[in-house]
């Protein structure tokens, strides 16, 4: 099969690759849709890499080629012999993640007993860890991390569940953590509810935010969005927020005057950068709640941590879109975050700027489209076969 592999840091090459057999549990998925994410580019420039050996050790991808691509939307189109769930010519979404369920593990370890999948002893993801991901025609899974869609959704929309997956479980997390300020419905609130929210970063992350926020938890207080690129702010906007740019104003004189002084009793990190990191001390509330959902703050002197400390607030480090199952085994985040979409309670689509209409089209993907200024969303489609 054909695929577009990461031979070394920076370079991407179209190859020949063997197309591996389901196993009987398995499932052969021909890819229609993957995203491109944020992971992908860190890995792809060298900033990142979750490939390791048994002792930790990151693995070049000169020395180990990768397929990376884990936000997948595709066909069924064989089926392994102990699969009676699911059929040859099922659209589907998937999880990338194998873990204790997937592999029908028994005992499962702690972490997939407890619903916190994501953390399984024995995690390994397509796309990220070095099994192969969806930069390929096909990608072969267990059935039960295959999730259908009976629905119209066209592929580059379905393959976005995965990244509202992450905030589908990370919003889980917030919920049920005792901060001193809580939205309504979670525990916690001795300070009283959350009125002020600011989300730094209107990225994919930031904007299936503000919609989650908005459409699924209800939130009608106070939503801030700081974000330099005015295309970005304009989705935001238009999905409920006020939005601040911080290349015009300084946030954090904008959030005291919105705040009254408080400062946000929740903000959300979504950018992965290190400036914007370094300014959450200023402009959240004493003992509020710091939702680390960015990664990659490379460049900063952690010692603007000490300023934060002295806040007291909850810091919540949630990651990825698995959490719990359903009763057949399959990833629960999963199947809300594709209803979300679905019934149109969440627009992802609203959020792909760019479409790409091949493999061969994924080298110029990541030859720095992303850095354009109407950049916010790509995703590379190939709806029939590619050979």
């Amino acid at each position: 099969m054909k695929a577009a592999v990461l031979v070394d840091v920076g370079r991407i090459e179209l190859r020949d690759v063997p197309c591996p057999a389901p196993a009987p549990r398995e499932v052969l998925v021909r890819v229609t849709g993957v995203g491109l994410c944020g992971t992908d580019f860190h890995i792809f420039a060298g900033h990142a890499n979750y490939n390791r050996d048994g002792r930790g050790r990151a693995i070049p991808p000169r020395n180990e080629a990768q397929i990376l691509g884990h936000e997948i939307a595709g066909v069924v189109e064989e089926t392994g012999g102990a699969v009676d769930d699911l059929g040859v010519g099922d659209r589907v979404v998937v999880d990338q993640g194998r873990n204790c369920v997937s592999e029908a593990r028994s005992p499962r370890c702690e972490y997939c007993a407890s619903g916190d999948s994501h953390q399984c002893a024995f995690y390994r993801e397509h796309g990220i860890t070095g099994l192969p991901g969806g930069f390929a025609e096909y990608v072969t899974i267990p059935a039960v991390n295959a999730v259908r869609t009976d629905t119209s959704l066209d592929d580059a929309t379905a393959a976005l569940t995965e990244p509202l997956g992450c905030v589908v479980h990370s919003a889980d997390v917030l919920l049920r953590m005792p901060g001193r300020y809580a939205l309504e419905g979670g525990r916690g609130g001795k300070g009283g509810q959350v009125s002020h929210v600011l989300i730094c970063g209107a990225g994919p992350a930031g904007l299936l935010w503000v919609q989650y926020l908005r459409n699924v938890l209800g939130y009608d207080g106070l939503l801030l969005v700081s974000e330099p690129a005015a295309a970005k702010r304009a989705l935001a906007a238009r999905f409920g927020a006020d939005t601040i740019d911080p290349g015009a104003c300084d946030p954090a004189e904008v959030v005291h005057e919105r705040t009254h002084g408080r400062g946000a009793e929740l903000l959300i990190e979504a950018t992965g950068s290190g400036q914007a990191f370094a300014a959450i001390p200023g402009l959240v509330r004493k003992q509020g709640t710091v939702l680390l959902y960015g990664h990659g703050h490379t460049g900063v002197d952690l010692s603007v941590l000490s300023q934060l400390q002295f806040r007291e607030p909850t810091l919540l480090a949630p990651v990825g879109a698995s959490g719990g199952f359903e009763p057949d085994g399959r990833p629960a985040t999963y199947v809300r975050a594709l209803r979300l979409i679905e019934r149109g309670q969440v627009d992802v689509a609203s959020l792909i700027t760019h479409r790409y209409p091949s493999l061969d089209s994924v080298p110029r993907a990541f030859a720095g489209d992303h850095g354009a200024a109407d950049y916010v969303k790509g995703v590379v489609t190939c709806a029939s076969r590619c050979s």
